[in-house]
């Protein structure tokens, strides 16, 4: 009953993709159809005759049993297509493709043979040109790969305050899910860089993550750069047609940036898409099936602009099915030493600077500003400063704009000899680091970037408890 309803799907399937119309009569090409066993369950004459074969010989039989050098049992067991394969059977050369039959559930029921007759000149070079293109396909596919690329994991999420710690937590454990996330909070409070991580942290890490700043795309070409269009749709378009943002993005991630701004007729057209998980293409008459995680960021108050009548509430439901508040800045101002130490690192790699670290006044001045622009202007201000640094040591007055907003003690920037001021950025950078990692010293050297061995040996020297 089983293998009776397994022929059935699989005769289903063919129909569905039109292979049955080509087997009923096809002059040119032989083909057979195997279940997932092996078994020949449709074949057409064309194949019988390059085999010298009847109907007989051949339906229900292995495929080994009837073609000795067959490779459709390796097509089922590993899944893989084998295109532009040569076979020669009763002394005449064939073009041999050989795919897997998969359902809807991504189960292998079996897999087709197909096989062109043809002179071996114009066969070899049409398998070499074939080969060739393939090369430029895997070329352009890589390039596109890294072109988008999400480069930043949970590593770059730099803080050990609560609230960051909670986002870290959250982050990982749906990572591997496939629901829809809507990242919300400040400009500069890394909304994308999280986005970046769940993508990285996911079975879809090895495939493009597309990234889409629905604020920078004109109202009138929005529609067609989500959803792409087909050749003819409109004036000027492209011929044959050009996939949009969510076709690049299927079977992987798309991150829909500064959601806030996408015009209400884009709001319901990108309901349609969430609901249905099926995409039209501008102008198409089909559609195709999507597989696509949704991450969407903000800035905005969505809440307050769906009261405004400026965003639907039911596309508002769709995206909030898991949500991050990333705090600002100034909400976790514990965390500015360890963003210092770890933009140190990467302002003097990106601009080949020589910074060895900041004063503690250097650092309580940083503490003490309320950043509206967050981690994103902490980042600004200090690569100013690096730019012009003639100092291994970061001090205040190479902050002059923050001594005229920030109230602070005249007496907090009297000047100390070189020794002491390192020795005391020492003192403080280490004490703070310790107890933002509640004491861990493995966890703090790794923060910064020290050995082991050297950070003990500083804590004794300075009589750190």
């Amino acid at each position: 009953m089983t293998e009776q309803k397994d022929i059935q799907m699989l005769k289903q399937k063919l129909l569905n993709n039109g292979v049955l119309d080509v087997l009923i009569d096809n002059p040119y090409e032989g083909i057979v159809v195997v279940d997932k066993q092996g078994y020949i369950r449709l074949i057409n004459n064309t194949y019988l005759e390059m085999l010298g074969l009847n109907i007989e010989d051949a339906m229900g039989k292995h495929i080994a049993d009837v073609t000795s050098h067959t490779k459709l049992p390796q097509v089922i067991e590993s899944g893989r297509t084998i295109l532009y394969d040569f076979w020669e059977v009763n002394g005449r050369k064939f073009i041999v493709l050989r795919i897997p039959i998969i359902n809807d559930d991504g189960e292998i029921i079996g897999a087709i043979g197909k096989s062109l007759y043809a002179d071996m000149t114009s066969g070899k070079l049409l398998a070499k040109k074939l080969r060739q293109l393939e090369k430029e396909l895997e070329f352009y596919k890589a390039e596109f790969k890294k072109f988008h690329k999400a480069k930043y994991t949970f590593d770059n999420i730099i803080g050990e305050s609560e609230k960051i710690k909670e986002i870290k937590k959250l982050a990982c454990q749906i990572a591997s899910s496939i629901s829809t996330v809507l990242i919300t909070g400040e400009s500069g409070t890394g909304k994308e860089l999280v986005a970046q991580a769940i993508h990285n942290a996911s079975f879809r890490a090895d495939k493009p993550f597309v990234r889409v700043n629905c604020a920078a795309v004109p109202e009138n070409l929005l529609e067609s750069e989500l959803f792409g269009y087909d050749e003819g749709a409109f004036t000027g378009a492209k011929k044959g047609g050009k996939p949009g943002k969510f076709e690049l993005a299927q079977g992987s991630t798309i991150f829909l940036d500064e959601i806030g701004e996408m015009p209400l007729t884009m709001q319901s057209k990108l309901l349609t898409i969430l609901q249905e998980r099926e995409l039209e293409r501008l102008g198409s008459i089909g559609s195709l099936d999507l597989d696509v995680r949704v991450i969407a960021a903000t800035n905005r108050d969505l809440e307050k602009m769906i009261k405004d009548g400026t965003f639907r509430q039911d596309l508002y439901y769709r995206l909030n099915v898991i949500n991050f508040k990333m705090p600002s800045l100034r909400e976790r101002l514990d965390d500015i030493p360890l963003l210092i130490s770890y933009l140190t690192k990467k302002l003097n790699k990106k601009l080949n600077c020589n910074v060895h670290g900041f004063t503690e006044d250097a650092v309580q001045l940083l503490m003490k500003y309320h950043w509206p622009g967050n981690v994103r202007e902490l980042e600004n201000s200090l690569e100013r400063v690096f730019v012009f640094a003639n100092e291994k040591l970061i001090t205040p007055e190479q902050f002059p704009m923050l001594l005229k907003i920030v109230d602070v003690s005249p007496a907090l920037y009297e000047p100390k000899t070189l020794t002491e001021a390192v020795s005391q950025t020492e003192i403080n950078m280490i004490t703070s680091v310790l107890k933002q990692v509640n004491g861990n010293r493995r966890k703090a050297a790794r923060i910064l970037d020290l050995h082991p061995s050297v950070l003990y040996r500083k804590i004794k020297k300075y009589n750190i408890k």
